[in-house]
Order: C-alpha cells, then structure tokens, then sequence
C-alpha cells in the first residue's frame, strides 16, 4: 500500500511538497520516458552498419526496460488522484526530451540516446526531492529504481562510443 502523503497545502503550486507537486514531477518523467522509449524503438528498427547487431539488440531491451516502466509510472500519477499523459503531443510539449527531424547515423543515435537518458535523470532526480518533501517514499522508491537503471543505460551507451 503506497505511503500516506503529506498534503499540507492544497495548492496547486510546484515546490509545496504537496501531492500535487509530486504528481506533477511524475507526469513528466512519463512524457520525458515515453519519447525516449519511441526514440529508442525507432532507432532500433532503423540503425545500420557494422555495430548494427549489437545496437540493434541493445536498443530493444532499453526500449523494452522503459516500455514497462512508462506503465508502471503512469499508474503511479493515476494512484496520487492526477490524470496521467495520453496524446504524443502532450509528451513531446511536457517532456524534456525532443524529436529527431532527420534520421541520425549509428554513432549520432548512441549520442542523442545519452541526451535523452541524462535529461530523463534530471527529471527522475527533481521527482525524487518532490517526493522526499512530501513524505511519500513509494514514490520516492520508484523513481530511485529508474535513476539506477538510467545510470546503468548511459554507463552501456558511452561504452560504446569508446573505442
């Protein structure tokens, strides 16, 4: 059963502490994840040359690891009484990450995939104090998971760039 919430204030105001902030910090680690994952897909079907093999299976498990946790936080903005994201181009406005206008070559993928993993990080870690501030260590915890997996994406990602 998820942690009680200290919902002092009933504002809707960022940086209270409230339920609302936190839910707030949440749904845009949806929007922010849901790009990345549809990034990640769409390099995965379309990466070419001599590292394809292994991208082309290491961007389907990232793609795969951030399709089950998009649900997983989606359903945790649901449980703090909020709406979660449902268009793309809420996603895309909300979220910290961009699309591509042109289709990247295998190094500029690996690339623009750390970008989006550090911006998924900040949002993860601003999310994280949000939730310490109101009590909520379900929240908290879940997020903390994500920045453990995050880390260990980018860490896999630079490696490959290493030469």
């Amino acid at each position: 059963m998820p942690t009680p919430l200290k919902d002092t204030t009933k504002s809707d105001k960022t940086g209270t502490g409230s339920k609302s902030d936190v839910a707030e910090h949440l749904h845009k680690a949806v929007c922010s994840s849901y790009v990345l994952f549809a990034k990640t897909q769409g390099y995965h079907w379309n990466v070419v040359g001599p590292q394809f093999y292994s991208l082309h299976k290491m961007f389907e498990e990232q793609y795969n690891d951030l399709f089950l946790a998009i649900d997983e936080l989606a359903e945790r903005v649901r449980a703090l009484q909020s709406k979660a994201p449902f268009s793309l181009q809420e996603m895309l406005k909300t979220g910290s990450i961009h699309e591509q206008t042109k289709l990247p070559n295998a190094e500029e993928m690996v690339k623009d995939l750390i970008t989006g993993h550090e911006a998924v990080v900040v949002d993860l870690k601003s999310g994280i104090e949000s939730a310490e501030a109101a009590d909520d260590a379900a929240t908290a915890d879940l997020l903390t998971g994500r920045l453990e997996v995050h880390g260990k994406t980018l860490w896999m990602l630079r490696a490959t760039l290493q030469g």
